[in-house]
């Protein structure tokens, strides 16, 4: 993968970057916001993997301006962040991941090659299979059963999006918090309860395991190729 790589510490970036470049990756290293912007306007990128707190343009700031400029390509926040209203500001600015500091090296390059293998599948593919008869359309953004469109209510949509970003994987209970509800909203886990609820009756597979205390996690039964 071609990867843009923003972090402002030294040492942890040259770790970062002997480390991925040791995974056969081509890697641009920058130290700052600004140069991030001016590479990424210049060059295509597989993923951009961006620290946030980092001088001349913040992380947030910085993806939320590729994304209105229509850039699309993955992004992952490496970040010591960890407040429920950091990771909620990172979803929203844009970003398909987020690690928090510190970190092992083999868990960045799993969520990595997780991104790079469902953004070469969705490039190929208007939908996503996900069990025997059950697909997402990805333009149209409808759960297909068969010959059937089910329109999903918006925050099941949001947890069906993320959950097939993040197939086999456990997602926490804060991170579901985070992607479902906006800033001036209060999520609940009674709430958060009922929505998986009904996402697994829209499903009408059992999908959805939930990992007691922890979170959720979603079966993909067949791959999306």
């Amino acid at each position: 993968m071609k990867i843009l790589l923003l972090e402002d510490d030294l040492a942890l970036s040259d770790i970062i970057l002997e480390y991925l470049q040791d995974e056969g990756n081509d890697v641009d290293l920058v130290y700052d916001g600004q140069e991030a912007l001016d590479i990424a306007y210049e060059k295509h990128y597989d993923l951009y993997l961006l620290d946030v707190n980092v001088p001349a343009i913040k992380g947030f700031d910085l993806l939320k301006m590729l994304r209105d400029g229509g850039d699309k390509t993955p992004a992952v926040f490496i970040t010591s962040l960890n407040d429920i209203e950091d990771v909620s500001a990172g979803f929203e600015s844009g970003a398909d991941d987020y690690i928090k500091k510190p970190f092992a090296l083999a868990e960045l390059l799993i969520r990595i090659n997780n991104i790079h293998k469902r953004y070469y599948a969705q490039s190929h593919s208007n939908t996503i299979d996900i069990a025997k008869d059950l697909a997402f359309d990805i333009d149209k953004e409808l759960l297909m059963q068969g010959d059937t469109s089910i329109t999903l209510p918006l925050k099941e949509l949001k947890a069906l999006k993320y959950f097939l970003q993040h197939p086999n994987e456990l997602v926490t209970f804060e991170t579901l918090y985070s992607v479902l509800w906006d800033f001036d909203e209060t999520p609940s886990p009674e709430s958060l309860r009922a929505h998986i609820k009904n996402l697994r009756k829209s499903l009408g597979q059992d999908l959805i395991h939930n990992i007691r205390g922890s979170g959720y996690k979603f079966e993909m039964r067949e791959s999306s190729t």
